[in-house]
């Protein structure tokens, strides 16, 4: 859900994002980040999104947007045909992540991922105490209910792209209003202290 809570989040995609150049939003939501792009940074944006109500509200706002999911429309994307492709906090609920992740690296020259951290501490200690899977501001559903099919730590996602020689060029953990860079050097802690973690990769 985008939201104004999650202002911050966009922030951060924001200033990762230089003025002027080429974004393909995906799972782009109503295209509050894709109207902030556009206003804020001058930035040539298109979405793509799956909920019909949703691609609605992304043209009621005049944002360029297709209907599709990106699981299997990416392959539309010639490569290289954007600057910057944006994922946030949508690459849990796909069915194969590893796939997406190589389309998105594809189409886009750099890449920005957001994810839900399933290390913050809250859901460590939901587990920990409680035995119960955690439910939260950035997790909001339940286990039954949930489109979360590939629950990652800021780790999980780190050591992914290490595995796979993927260039991470900048981490940064979010939690509440707060922002701090990662690196491998502060990994443990920052995993146990961010919400959220925002990766720049190409």
């Amino acid at each position: 859900m985008k939201n104004l809570k999650m202002k911050k989040e966009f922030k951060v995609i924001s200033d990762l994002l230089p003025n002027n150049t080429r974004v393909l939003d995906v799972g782009c939501g109503d295209g509050s980040l894709m109207s902030f792009l556009e206003k804020e940074k001058n930035i040539e944006v298109r979405g793509l999104e799956l909920n019909q109500d949703k691609v609605q509200q992304c043209i009621h706002k005049g944002l360029p947007v297709i209907q599709g999911n990106a699981e299997t429309e990416l392959h539309q994307f010639p490569n290289q045909s954007f600057d910057y492709v944006v994922l946030s906090q949508t690459l849990q609920a796909f069915y194969d992540p590893e796939k997406v992740l190589k389309d998105l690296l594809r189409v886009g020259k750099s890449v920005i991922i957001s994810i839900p951290n399933f290390g913050f501490w809250k859901v460590r200690a939901n587990l920990l105490f409680f035995g119960k899977m955690p439910v939260t501001k950035t997790l909001p559903n339940t286990w039954y209910n949930t489109p979360n099919l590939h629950m990652c730590t800021i780790k999980d996602l780190f050591d992914f792209c290490d595995e796979k020689n993927i260039k991470i060029k900048k981490v940064v953990g979010v939690n509440e209003d707060k922002t701090s860079l990662i690196k491998k050097s502060n990994l443990e802690v920052k995993n146990l202290f961010s919400k959220l973690g925002i990766f720049l990769i190409g």
